[in-house]
């Protein structure tokens, strides 16, 4: 008696590359939508989150603009430093998104996920537009609070939107460098030092609090391969008008997240082994 040959389930039918990138976009997206769920459950997470880059711009901002010690144009030092802990916010957000993936590789989760048909690439992409998502909506929160102590910031709905677009871009490079050491060094406390370690050198090395013609000529090599510089260059841009190139950095923040998510993805088969 003959038995006819199972047809495998459509998952793991070969597809050709149309159909592989549609299926990749269709996981990055339920990954995101997972991500929002996430926020509507505990919402309380974006206040307190956002309460370290009010600081900064209702203590350190306001005291140094009263000192009018750095030179900043035809902006008052609030306003110029307001992009910059926009993106600084982002950053802390996305930065320790590896301690999260470790915790789903010891729960048994990301086990799970690596075994389906789902590309890595797709789980890393989704992972950095998951951390765009939460800094944008912190970013929101902070802008609105810059307005409200009158900050004089662009009310341009169309510049705010491409601002959040930055914001997620900027956020997705912090959020795979961080699944980046988290494939390297695999455990939870070595990523929280060195996740504490490298924060506030990216956040200094960077035009976020001051001109880059300010610092020291090492520190201006640093800055200039910094994307958190060219996040804050197009945020000033956009939210304060100050004359920037906008195609470098957008090209910049292109492809230092692309290569954040080849590598990020190349690395995460580490953390399953």
């Amino acid at each position: 008696m003959s038995v006819k040959a199972a047809v495998p389930p459509d998952v793991w039918v070969s597809r050709g590359p149309l159909a592989t990138i549609r299926v990749t976009f269709s996981r990055i997206i339920t990954f995101c939508l997972v991500e929002l769920q996430k926020l509507s459950h505990d919402r309380t997470e974006l206040f307190t989150r956002a309460i370290q880059p009010i600081l900064w711009l209702g203590i350190f901002g306001t005291t140094f603009s009263r000192v009018r010690a750095i030179p900043t144009g035809d902006v008052s030092y609030l306003a110029f430093m307001s992009p910059g802990v926009i993106a600084q916010s982002g950053m802390f957000v996305a930065i320790f998104y590896g301690i999260q993936i470790i915790w789903e590789r010891d729960a048994g989760i990301l086990a799970k996920l690596l075994v389906t048909p789902t590309p890595r690439v797709a789980l890393a992409a989704g992972k950095a537009f998951a951390a765009g998502i939460r800094s944008v909506a912190i970013a929101l929160v902070v802008i609105a609070f810059a307005l409200i102590i009158r900050v004089d910031l662009t009310l341009n709905p169309l510049k705010w939107l491409a601002a959040c677009g930055v914001v997620m871009l900027g956020s997705a490079f912090f959020c795979c460098l961080s699944l980046c050491i988290a494939g390297l060094v695999l455990h939870r406390d070595r990523l929280m030092g060195i996740g504490q370690a490298i924060t506030m050198p990216l956040f200094f090395a960077s035009n976020a609090l001051y001109p880059i013609e300010m610092m020291p000529s090492w520190v201006q090599v640093l800055a200039r391969v910094n994307p958190m510089s060219y996040e804050v260059s197009m945020l000033r841009g956009l939210l304060l008008g100050q004359p920037t190139n906008y195609l470098a950095d957008l090209t910049v923040l292109i492809v230092a997240g692309v290569v954040g998510i080849a590598v990020a993805s190349y690395l995460m088969g580490r953390l399953s082994r």
